[in-house]
């Protein structure tokens, strides 16, 4: 998987900057988890949420990360566990977000600052396009455009009645994607482990984009699996987004107070 590979690919270039690192500082929000780590560095992602949390008597877990437990925490025993649930995929995508940030801003990646990956689309010619995930902004976008447009969601409801027109069921990927010229894919994919699937089964021409906060892992699992762009985001004021997590902060909300968009470009023209 790309996040089990970006995670051996961190500890194989990076062994002495990670053994030293611990997480000093998490909040897991109802829509975001935002993670500090030892060295300053600060990562976010989507909150997975378990669909039914076990909580007979036989099951209770008081280890390492659960409450309490997760402060202090070394990154390469959280990036090692064999455990599995909703708060530690979170959690692992967040803290290899904040790892990768120090990597991706030292200058060997391509960085358009201030940018949505959406501004780097040709879309004048008649294409193809598909959403994975109700970007509600890139719906209205692309909508607009001559473009045919599909939106794969898991949840119809997301969409608004008048975009309900473009739905797709998501477990008709396979249908959908290989026909696709652009394609464009929440980065919530990493967290639940679903982009994978995915990646398998766009055409290698189509033009692939993962984008939103969840998405600012180390990028070169992804460039090497069709993907030409990431969208994600560069936290500006700290101070303001563990706050807005806590209050059920979303990505949007990020942008209004705590946040800048970066692309980064596949290629090692600068």
């Amino acid at each position: 998987m790309i996040i089990n590979k970006t995670c051996d690919l961190i500890k194989t270039r990076f062994p002495d900057e990670l053994d030293r690192l611990t997480i000093t500082d998490v909040t897991i929000g109802l829509y975001l988890t935002a993670v500090r780590l030892s060295d300053g560095t600060i990562g976010t992602s989507a909150t997975l949420k378990d669909d039914s949390p076990v909580c007979g008597k036989h099951n209770r877990d008081f280890s390492a990360f659960t409450p309490l437990k997760i402060n202090g925490q070394k990154v390469t025993d959280l990036l090692e566990t064999k455990k599995e649930s909703g708060l530690i995929s979170s959690l692992k995508t967040a803290v290899l977000n904040a790892f990768s940030s120090g990597i991706i801003a030292s200058g060997n990646y391509r960085i358009r600052e201030n940018c949505d990956p959406v501004e780097l689309l040709e879309l004048n010619s008649r294409k193809t396009v598909t959403i994975i995930g109700a970007f509600q902004s890139y719906i209205r976008k692309i909508s607009r455009t001559g473009n045919k447009l599909f939106v794969l969601e898991m949840n119809e409801n997301a969409l608004s009645d008048d975009q309900k027109k473009f739905y797709v069921p998501h477990e008709d990927y396979g249908k959908i994607l290989p026909q696709s010229d652009i394609v464009i894919i929440t980065g919530q994919t990493l967290v639940n482990n679903t982009i994978d699937d995915l990646l398998a089964v766009i055409n290698p021409k189509s033009e692939v984009i993962v984008t939103g906060p969840s998405s600012g892992i180390l990028p070169d699992l992804l460039f090497e699996n069709k993907v030409s762009v990431i969208g994600t985001i560069r936290i500006t004021k700290p101070e303001i987004l563990f706050s807005l997590v806590r209050e059920g902060g979303t990505g949007y909300h990020l942008f209004e107070y705590c946040a800048q968009k970066i692309c980064i470009l596949k290629g090692d023209e600068k």
